[in-house]
């Protein structure tokens, strides 16, 4: 039997996303909401895995004074060290755009410059770091703690409803279209369409 595969619902999502977006605490950084909301963004919008997000250079998201068209994961980065491209989106664009001039422009040119960090460009978040940062902004925000992953799987889920399960399986770099094959399954918002559905006149 094919597992059930856990997802956000498109309200989740925005609920997530602004929440990140939006600075609560007058003693941290607005900076650092944005830095948030971006790397929630890349996964939400590229299905890239965490451990491939604290890998990201400055330069894989930023190329010639501009946001990059499409984002390559290299092969020393991939899990399945299967290298991919994934187009990106528009807010996603944008996004980077604003982490160039929050972030990026005051580094100094020295060492491998990551594109998501604390304090210093040299010493990338950590995988629990980022965990520990969806996690807490998802209970305050839809109420549950959600793990990283399950933003890679929202955007293979809502992928799967658009595209055929090949791209999906290139897109999400599975070596086996078997690993793609789990995202066949209805989520909420399809069953809340389907119910809705009911109530339209024949």
């Amino acid at each position: 039997m094919r597992p059930q595969i856990n997802t956000l619902t498109f309200d989740e999502c925005d609920k997530l996303l602004r929440y990140l977006q939006q600075p609560r605490d007058d003693e941290i950084n607005p900076r650092v909401y944005h830095r948030n909301y971006a790397m929630a963004l890349i996964m939400l919008d590229t299905g890239i895995r965490v451990g491939e997000l604290v890998q990201l250079r400055q330069s894989q998201l930023w190329f010639c004074e501009e946001p990059v068209q499409a984002l390559n994961i290299e092969i020393i980065q991939a899990k399945n060290k299967h290298a991919r491209t994934i187009p990106t989106t528009t807010r996603l664009r944008e996004a980077i755009e604003q982490m160039h001039r929050q972030w990026w422009l005051s580094n100094w040119p020295e060492g491998t410059r990551y594109a998501f960090y604390q304090t210093r460009h040299t010493f990338p978040l950590t995988t629990r770091q980022i965990q520990r940062i969806i996690k807490s902004a998802s209970a305050q925000s839809i109420g549950r703690e959600v793990h990283p992953h399950l933003l890679r799987h929202t955007f293979a889920s809502r992928l799967m409803r658009k595209t055929s399960m090949r791209v999906v399986q290139q897109l999400l770099g599975h070596s086996s279209i078997s690993s793609t094959q789990i995202y066949t399954h209805p989520n909420g918002d399809d069953c809340r369409k389907a119910i809705d559905a009911l109530n339209e006149k024949e």
